[in-house]
């Protein structure tokens, strides 16, 4: 995204009076700007590529297709499109289905519209913000989940360290001061994770990371 140009939001949000309010929070913050406010899935499909936008925050529960099933599609149609789900529900299926379908980040509705704007910011960045809730239930998830006979990755231990930052929501720059190395260096590390992982973003190598148990 180019260095001054605002971020372009798209809202896939059934509830008029918090699609309204979204809206209106991030066309009135410096720095933002909102390119479509959708009521569905189907609406967004059709109409969310004549002005793409950075991010696109959308909901589960939405009538007809699903703000999942719906995300699946568009990360179909547009890989590099970032997408943060922002739902009421916290449950591990609907989390880690999310994150299986291509979301960067997990979010409440309950989210202060201060953090929310700072978590959209983070996620264009490299981010994968999550509620607290859901970063718990996330961490938990990787104690539940059994692995299959044996996963082999071939990570490192820094690889892993690096991979472990990732899930529990470091960017790259946050996870190279976690680390005390260079972005450099993080961004060499991830490139090689991404192809022993077979992934090509974020999303996915988390995704897998949860499916196979790769961070203990």
């Amino acid at each position: 995204m180019p260095e001054g140009e605002p971020i372009k939001v798209a809202i896939v949000e059934d509830v008029r009076s918090l699609r309204e309010g979204l809206s209106m929070l991030i066309d009135g913050t410096e720095g933002f700007r909102c390119i479509g406010a959708f009521r569905t899935m189907e609406e967004a499909l059709e109409r969310i590529a004549r002005n793409m936008p950075d991010v696109a925050l959308i909901d589960i529960g939405l009538p007809g297709m699903s703000g999942i099933e719906g995300m699946r599609l568009l990360k179909e149609r547009h890989p590099s499109l970032t997408v943060l789900m922002l739902t009421v529900y916290d449950d591990d299926d609907r989390i880690f289905n999310a994150l299986c379908a291509g979301a960067c980040g997990y979010l409440l509705k309950k989210t202060p519209p201060a953090r929310l704007l700072e978590n959209i910011k983070e996620a264009t960045t490299g981010g994968a913000p999550m509620s607290p809730e859901i970063a718990r239930r996330v961490i938990q998830l990787f104690r539940e989940i059994h692995p299959p006979e044996r996963a082999e990755c071939d990570l490192t231990p820094h690889e892993t360290r690096v991979l472990k930052l990732l899930v529990e929501g470091h960017n790259y720059k946050t996870a190279a001061a976690k680390l005390g190395v260079s972005f450099n260096t993080i961004c060499f590390h991830i490139k090689s994770i991404y192809e022993k992982l077979q992934v090509h973003s974020k999303s996915e190598a988390v995704a897998k990371a949860l499916r196979h148990r790769l961070i203990k």
